[in-house]
């Protein structure tokens, strides 16, 4: 029971891993939209493939995690 709750959790730490590395090379508001962008196409052409619907969580949570990644700059910047 332990393991079906937990399964999912890689799904969302390697993408978090991935941004917060990358949160610390300073890359440009156009990148951070372009890992945003990336990560919605690949969650929309992921939903209706038959072997990699099970790995959606990956590109969803990049694209969540990069738009919480660009407030933090813009608020930053405020």
């Amino acid at each position: 029971m332990l393991q079906r709750t937990l399964g999912s959790g890689w799904g969302v730490l390697i993408p978090g891993a991935l941004l917060g590395l990358l949160g610390f090379v300073g890359l440009s508001v156009e990148i951070w939209r372009g890992i945003i962008l990336c990560g919605l196409l690949l969650t929309c052409t992921m939903i209706w493939h038959r072997q990699l619907r099970h790995f959606v969580l990956l590109p969803s949570a990049l694209a969540l995690m990069g738009g919480v990644e660009l407030i933090v700059m813009n608020l930053r910047l405020l």
